[in-house]
């Protein structure tokens, strides 16, 4: 059984329609019958919530849906992702501004102010280089998966 069967028979079990599902979850009615019909899967945030409001275990509502499992895998790699790309442009930054504080210190100089105008620019290209190449690897992972 899929996590969209599991979904509508914990609902009908529990008596709630899917609008007042949909309140107590603070998504669309829309949104609750997607999961039903398994045109969409629910974020991990909501199957909790489900879990709490249908009083079953994430256990019964999880197990078995190799789907839902893929989708929560990839969502985690993403997090993963979003914030390694974070982490880079953290580094960028502050490099920038270590290096930026640095060549100002030698101002009059036509290398520096040429370096002063271009190391930005370098950054910017390296967060987006790191960027890249975070997103390559992921996207590796997911075809050897």
């Amino acid at each position: 059984m899929n996590i969209g069967d599991k979904i509508r028979n914990a609902r009908e079990k529990n008596k709630l329609t899917q609008t007042q599902v949909s309140e107590s979850l603070m998504v669309s009615r829309q949104t609750i019958s997607n999961w039903e019909n398994g045109k969409s899967l629910p974020d991990i945030l909501s199957v909790i919530r489900m879990s709490e409001l249908y009083q079953i275990s994430l256990d019964d509502l999880l197990k078995g849906d190799k789907a839902m499992i893929e989708k929560m895998e990839k969502d985690a790699e993403r997090i993963k992702t979003e914030k390694r790309i974070i982490k880079y442009a953290w580094i960028s930054i502050l490099a920038g501004v270590v290096m930026l504080t640095l060549t100002n210190m030698f101002e009059g100089n036509p290398v520096v102010e040429f370096l002063n105008g271009a190391i930005p620019w370098v950054l910017l290209g390296l967060t987006f280089l790191f960027w890249i190449l975070s997103l390559n690897k992921q996207n590796a992972k997911g075809m050897q998966g």
